[in-house]
């Protein structure tokens, strides 16, 4: 399941993730997100994964969909809240790759300095 959640940011996008994440949830995102950058221009991200069982074939093609129509030039700054090391992980390394978007990861004590992080940026 994915849902957006409200963070206090008008132009971030919030998501909490649980379990798996269906297509229809990758959609509504999308056209989220979509709907902010025509608003705002620049976005940001927070997602806080409180559990992560896969995501359904068909969101992942929504998901390239997205970037090939959108790119990524539009996120400024990605927030993700959770205990999983291995995500950590991959986010320095995300970090590292997209020269243009920082993203850091934050503990699930540390949520409020996760959106702080994304306020800084504005």
């Amino acid at each position: 399941m994915m849902e957006l959640i409200d963070i206090g940011i008008d132009k971030a996008i919030a998501i909490r993730i649980e379990g798996k994440i269906t297509e229809a949830e990758m959609e509504e995102v999308f056209s989220e997100m979509k709907g902010k950058i025509r608003a705002y221009g620049d976005i940001v991200i927070f997602e806080q994964i409180d559990s992560f069982e896969g995501v359904e074939l068909a969101g992942i093609v929504d998901k390239f969909k997205y970037l090939f129509e959108m790119g990524i030039s539009n996120i400024t700054r990605v927030a993700i809240v959770t205990d999983k090391q291995w995500l950590s992980k991959i986010v320095s390394l995300e970090d590292k790759l997209f020269k243009n978007v920082h993203m850091k990861c934050f503990p699930f004590e540390e949520r409020e300095q996760a959106i702080d992080f994304l306020r800084s940026g504005e």
